[in-house]
């Protein structure tokens, strides 16, 4: 432990700045000299993925040549040039922090989303993990809304997705595709990416609209009927769309229109995650968890709980709505199997996992489950032994998940570093 925090004292004055910059470094490093020098001195067959451990687990043999690659492409290029650039990233960042906040998140931001593309356009694979994760935050800060900051347990956002995901693909379809079900084109497919928002706003209209069927009974009363009712909805919706031919039934619905590359996705997670936090520390998430807390002190103090509890219901779900609306965009193909139980168990175990009514907590279990789960896939079943019993370790010693109760505070997260 003293390790530890020698390490930590001795990285203490790196601002973030100095962090991308290291991160830039190394995304160059594997960028020029990863598959011809390093991964071919070390005997890997070719640049690991993610981070070496899907080559680990295929072949333990080639267990030190990945953390080797991990170390000398990623760790040292990182901690090195981030601490040999302290000097001049710290006075960056305290000249930053004479700008408007919001500049200076957008600084950053664009920073941040060139070394991410960079690092993914190595290959196709960590692109679409990349895509994914990303949806993945959408989806795990919309049910935080509902099952962290409101206190309720929701099983409803497969269908919320499904239906936005259902939604957008028609309208996108119907638009800007020669399909056989809807027929020609409506308009030049050169309006798609301009005209794509409005097929996902469309999307999440109609998750919020169809979550007053759940929303309407079950905030009528107290108790555990919302998680019973929102689990029935699921159901109905899985089943209602394998038995509409016209989108494709069992079948499912192909032939979208690829309107949702890297930097579409980002924008709308980076959107979702700006709008939700003002969300929860606005009035209304205050009231929120007063009414989470104790529901009949919050309505003796004049709040208005049934309403309240509807709002952030709908508001869940409409951003439930827009991550099916990419999800449906980045595969190009949908069917009823995508919404099952399956994907509730992934949403649950990556908010309940990264932690309760924290939008941190919401970004480190999506991305933490995800690339475990990709990690994980070459050992199939034992991978849904592996990460049930994570969460079961994580249930017992931090209850509430890794980083619960946290928010966001971009102007300390930004800010410079002084020496300790």
């Amino acid at each position: 432990m003293k390790i530890v925090q020698s390490i930590k004292k001795f990285l203490s004055n790196i601002p973030m700045a100095g962090w991308l910059l290291g991160m830039l470094v190394a995304v160059l490093i594997e960028y020029f000299w990863g598959y011809d020098y390093i991964s071919y001195y070390l005997g890997l067959p070719k640049i690991p993925v993610l981070f070496g451990a899907i080559i680990m687990l295929k072949d333990p043999t080639m267990i030190p040549g990945a953390l080797a690659y991990d170390l000398v492409v990623y760790v040292l290029p990182v901690c090195i040039v981030g601490k040999a650039s302290a000097f001049f990233t710290n006075p960056l960042a305290a000249a930053m922090e004479k700008l408007p906040l919001w500049i200076s998140v957008l600084i950053h931001l664009c920073c941040f989303y060139g070394i991410l593309s960079l690092w993914a356009g190595i290959n196709d694979y960590r692109v679409l993990v990349v895509k994914l994760t990303l949806i993945s935050i959408i989806l795990t800060i919309s049910i935080n809304v509902i099952n962290g900051y409101q206190g309720e347990f929701s099983c409803s956002h497969p269908g919320f997705m499904a239906v936005g995901a259902y939604v957008s693909s028609v309208i996108t379809l119907f638009l800007f595709a020669n399909d056989k079900i809807f027929g020609a084109a409506v308009l030049p497919p050169s309006l798609g990416p301009w005209l794509f928002p409005f097929a996902l706003i469309m999307g999440g209209i109609a998750a919020s609209v169809a979550s007053l069927l759940v929303a309407i009974p079950s905030f009528r009363t107290r108790g555990d009927y919302l998680a019973i009712i929102s689990l029935a909805f699921m159901f109905i919706v899985k089943s209602a769309v394998e038995n509409i031919n016209v989108i494709g039934g069992a079948r499912g619905m192909g032939g979208q229109p690829d309107l949702a590359p890297l930097y579409v996705i980002f924008i709308w997670t980076m959107l979702c995650i700006w709008v939700i936090h003002n969300f929860v520390t606005s009035i209304m998430g205050k009231a929120l968890n007063a009414v989470r807390d104790d529901e009949a002190a919050s309505e003796s103090m004049t709040v208005k709980t049934r309403k309240t509890k509807m709002t952030a219901f709908m508001f869940g779900a409409f951003w439930a709505g827009i991550a099916g609306g990419l999800f449906a965009h980045v595969l190009t193909y949908i069917n009823p199997g995508m919404f099952s139980i399956n994907r509730l168990a992934e949403i649950l175990a990556m908010v309940y996992f990264g932690g309760l009514n924290s939008i941190v907590g919401s970004i480190v279990g999506a991305v933490s489950i995800n690339i475990l789960g990709e990690a994980l896939r070459p050992l199939e079943l034992f991978k849904w032994i592996i990460i049930p019993l994570i969460l079961i370790f994580v249930m017992i010693f931090r209850p509430y998940g890794l980083i619960s109760f946290r928010e966001i505070n971009a102007g300390k997260l930004l800010a410079a570093r002084k020496n300790k």
